[in-house]
């Protein structure tokens, strides 16, 4: 009896498994918070610093911030970009995907191969040959060009993520449609994306909150101050001696966020909708 209780109050290793577990999720959090929370506080604190301390409630750098030069033009022109360039991405990407997903070939599978190797490789080794391309046919400092470069490299991944999606949609629907007289074209358009709508919202999320975080390219790219995106224009809360306005920063950082954030939730409810082709593929 008795080593059985120095069991219980020891508990099974699938206890002590599941305890350890839990231990490392909520350091892995802390780790995560932590800084969510530094950059929460300090946005309110005039006087914030790198340390986490609780601040004196004040408005003033979100007041030095709210300006046309710091926030709302660079806000715009991340709007722009970014909005112009997912569009390309999605749309291009649904029509490179059909044909991967509807036809068989022999060659599909190493194109998805290489398309799934260009996604692995660093922006920072082909910038400049882009950079020298983007001189000699006067693309540079162009938000048409650096919106067409946005969406390039952002291409394969969002080819792979809409050819999985695409895969789940049943290929009776879109034969039912050609027997009505339905081009491949009308096909896409009516049938196949109305039905993997999450699927095509996950793609056009990903792809934006990518391309709203960028900064090597726009920094690149873009030369004119008033082009500049917000990612860039970050660079205006720290000096040239090493002085960084962190409560500035925390603010901008703050407000930074809110598009990305106010996306997904007006978008989540499409995310857990499903496919709902439940009732499409009876009879």
């Amino acid at each position: 009896m008795l080593p059985q209780r120095f069991k219980s109050l020891g508990g099974t290793p699938r206890t002590r498994a599941q305890l350890g577990a839990s231990a490392a999720l909520l350091v892995v959090a802390a780790a995560f918070a932590l800084p969510l929370a530094w950059l929460l506080l300090s946005s309110f604190d005039s006087q914030a610093t790198l340390s986490l301390q609780t601040p004196s409630p004040s408005m003033d750098n979100f007041s030095a911030v709210l300006t046309d030069e710091i926030t709302f033009t660079p806000m715009l022109n991340s709007l722009i970009l970014c909005g112009s360039a997912t569009l390309v991405t999605v749309a291009c990407a649904a029509l490179a995907a059909y044909p991967l997903s509807r036809y068989r070939s022999r060659f599909a599978r190493p194109y998805l191969l290489t398309i799934l190797f260009s996604t692995c490789l660093p922006i920072t080794a082909i910038m400049v040959p882009v950079y020298g391309l983007f001189v000699q046919v006067n693309l540079i400092d162009t938000m048409s060009g650096t919106a067409l470069f946005l969406a390039a490299s952002q291409l394969p991944f969002a080819i792979w993520l809409m050819k999985n999606f695409m895969d789940g949609v049943p290929m009776v629907l879109e034969e039912a449609a050609w027997t009505d007289g339905a081009s491949w074209v009308q096909t896409l358009l009516r049938v196949v994306l109305p039905l993997m709508g999450p699927g095509l919202t996950v793609v056009m999320i990903y792809s934006f909150i990518m391309m709203w975080g960028n900064f090597f390219v726009p920094f690149m790219l873009l030369l004119s101050p008033d082009q500049l995106p917000a990612s860039v224009s970050i660079f205006t809360f720290f000096g040239n001696h090493g002085q960084v306005i962190y409560g500035q920063l925390a603010a901008f950082s703050m407000l930074y966020s809110t598009p990305v954030v106010l996306l997904y939730v007006l978008i989540s409810r499409r995310l857990g909708g499903g496919f709902a082709l439940g009732g499409a593929v009876k009879g």
